[in-house]
């Protein structure tokens, strides 16, 4: 996400089990809860596992997919943690081909 001046207030990643293109090339994901928000400074904030705990409890994913989860969102964290998560690089790359393709 970036401000109105085109700064990164924060970069949100959602742990997702898939991801596609359906009809009318119209993008969907099939969400697994878990979000993970790093900021500038490089705090990194874990969300929503509150959500996943409930999915899990009433039957809407089972404890591969919530296992799945949280082993995704490990790795990010570490990734991160190492300066290893390149798509983080990518952001201002992305923004400025967007911004000049209008």
């Amino acid at each position: 996400m970036f401000d109105a001046r085109g700064k990164i207030v924060q970069w949100y990643i959602d742990i997702c089990y898939m991801n596609g293109v359906g009809e009318n090339n119209i993008p969907w994901m099939d969400d697994l809860y878990l979000d993970i928000i790093i900021l500038p400074s490089g705090e990194v904030v874990q969300k929503d596992a509150d959500e996943l705990e409930e999915a899990l409890r009433n039957g809407i994913i089972d404890k591969q997919l919530y296992d799945m989860a949280w082993e995704e969102s490990a790795r990010i964290n570490a990734l991160v943690k190492n300066g290893e998560f390149h798509l983080l690089r990518l952001s201002e790359e992305h923004k400025d081909f967007l911004l000049n393709r209008l």
